[in-house]
């Protein structure tokens, strides 16, 4: 879409959406969901995205997964891709059998402009500045839920036995089908 190349735009450079554009793509594609559970990802990053996500939508437990930046900069620095197929490789967790060659056709693989080291940081920067005064944002309306480490296997159970606290029993089928 027009908006979603925009977006892309800022991505690319480091820097984050502009609030208005990210409010605008959100708000929409939550519209007419309002009797689901659904569960947001990076968003709201800043207090004016959570105070027009909370004209529209009853916000009931916010998650921070609080880890060392330094981890997230590794991580999605070890990240490359082979653009023809979508493959993602990571040179941590699932490595290709030759550097920066693709397991399957031997062509080379890619980083993503979002994915090298300078314009990690870059984000992870803006990303601290934006989104600290959000988490206290919901930390004072009692909504904020923090769970810390630095590999998923650890944190993961954490986080799956605090939702099953906040949503209803639904089977695998139902969780699967698409809405």
């Amino acid at each position: 879409t027009e908006v979603g190349i925009l977006a892309k735009s800022y991505i690319d450079q480091g820097r984050l959406i502009p609030d208005d554009i990210m409010t605008r793509m959100v708000l929409s594609e939550l519209k007419g969901l309002e009797r689901y559970n659904w569960l947001l990802d990076g968003f709201p990053r800043t207090v004016a995205q959570a105070e027009a996500l909370d004209k529209q939508s009853q916000i009931d437990t916010v998650i921070d997964l609080d880890v060392p930046f330094e981890t997230i900069k590794y991580r999605l620095t070890a990240r490359w891709i082979h653009p023809a197929s979508g493959r993602v490789y990571n040179l941590e967790f699932s490595p290709p059998k030759v550097l920066g060659i693709d397991d399957i056709t031997g062509e080379p693989l890619v980083q993503r402009d979002d994915d090298k080291p300078e314009t990690v940081t870059k984000r992870l920067q803006a990303y601290d500045a934006q989104t600290k005064p959000v988490l206290e944002y919901y930390r004072a309306k009692g909504l904020l839920k923090s769970f810390s480490g630095t590999e998923t296997n650890k944190i993961w159970p954490h986080i799956y036995a605090f939702l099953q606290t906040k949503l209803p029993d639904v089977s695998q089928k139902d969780a699967a089908a698409p809405r």
